[in-house]
């Protein structure tokens, strides 16, 4: 989705960057390594082509519903998410190396998943609380009939929807990259460093879980508690913009006390992938 694409290209390139910490430490320029050409390559002939396939066959639904027709989208606008879905990449990755360089391998992955955290949250919550309608709603199985608040196919999207299945589609080709990105480049880098032993390099097994688990499960998780916190506080004050001002920083500063300090839940998922941070 237009919306979300431009943080979930962020949270990527953050994501590979993180992956392959020890690795690019060692480089003395961010753009002039294989991690970066692999982030880039990604970006360029995968996940952005792929907004655009979406934008060009879904438009509904690419825009999350604000667009109707190809009419309604200035070309410049078109064009820019082009770009975005690439240059985003590279700020995520670019960020991720400034963290790495400074031996903070925690921060490199609290980079990512609080990319992955705004990623689901707009997706749930939306810029007024109806994002997750807006997300499974797909007109192009409902006889063209436009969405409108409060219209949603529920869990019948996932396998009724032409969307859907195009992602699904999709995400086979993404998979190969995706997970030599998360679970290649750890174990490269774990196997290169002197102060870890053959037995303390993951798995491939545990790298996958706790990488797409804590992309798919615990993010989306918490961006629905956020999801919910200003929602709840619309309610009570009676205004959305309210429920955002108030809920999100709430949110932020919740999660970074119980969750994301250092021996909190978010760091102990972090560290089965960094496994030690740099003296």
């Amino acid at each position: 989705m237009v919306q979300v694409d431009v943080v979930w290209a962020y949270a990527f390139g953050a994501g590979f960057a993180a992956c392959a910490a020890r690795q690019i430490e060692k480089q003395e320029k961010p753009f002039n390594n294989k991690w970066y050409t692999f982030n880039l390559l990604f970006l360029s002939i995968l996940f952005a082509p792929s907004g655009i396939y979406l934008l060009w066959q879904f438009v509904q639904w690419e825009t999350m519903q604000v667009a109707h027709t190809f009419s309604d989208l200035p070309a410049w606008l078109v064009c820019g998410f082009a770009v975005t879905n690439i240059t985003q990449g590279i700020l995520g990755y670019w960020v991720t190396y400034k963290l790495i360089k400074k031996k903070n391998y925690y921060g490199a992955h609290v980079n990512w998943m609080w990319a992955w955290i705004l990623f689901w949250f707009i997706l749930v919550c939306g810029w007024d609380c109806t994002g997750y309608q807006r997300f499974l709603y797909d007109a192009s199985v409902n006889n063209g009939v436009l969405w409108e608040p409060g219209k949603l196919m529920g869990i019948t999207f996932f396998w009724k929807s032409h969307v859907w299945w195009t992602l699904v589609g999709m995400a086979v080709f993404f998979a190969p990259m995706l997970i030599h990105g998360s679970v290649n480049f750890i174990r490269e880098g774990a196997k290169m460093d002197p102060s870890i032993s053959t037995d303390e390099v993951p798995g491939v097994f545990r790298l996958l879980i706790c990488s797409f688990g804590a992309q798919w499960i615990v993010c989306l998780g918490l961006a629905i508690i956020a999801a919910l916190m200003v929602m709840g506080l619309r309610n009570v004050t009676g205004s959305i913009l309210l429920g955002y001002l108030i809920g999100v920083p709430l949110f932020i500063v919740l999660a970074q006390l119980l969750l994301f300090r250092r021996g909190m839940p978010m760091y102990l998922i972090a560290k089965q992938l960094f496994i030690k941070e740099p003296k």
